[in-house]
């Protein structure tokens, strides 16, 4: 339960960090020159406005189930994480 959870909270961590990114190109790149006193080309430079994320933990009751033979379940305070994402404003 715990390896799904961690597992489900992880890809949609990605997916909220792959698609939450504003990017600008600054500069155009080029090539060198081709004669013999060729100067180094230059890779386009970019802006990248990633997300602010903040997480914290936070206090909550979730019913845990009772490990004994019966399917009774307990209530049972846990920290689970608490993500707030914000995204970079268009310009």
């Amino acid at each position: 339960m715990y390896k799904q959870f961690l597992s489900i909270l992880c890809a949609g961590g990605l997916m909220i960090a792959t698609t939450g990114c504003d990017v600008e190109q600054t500069s155009e790149g080029r090539l060198p020159d081709v004669d013999v006193d060729a100067e180094p080309g230059a890779m386009p430079t970019y802006d990248v406005d990633t997300p602010d994320v903040d997480v914290s933990m936070e206090e909550k009751k979730v019913d845990v189930p009772d490990v004994d033979v019966d399917v009774d379940s307990k209530e049972r305070t846990m920290s689970l994480p608490d993500v707030d994402v914000s995204l970079p404003k268009d310009e």
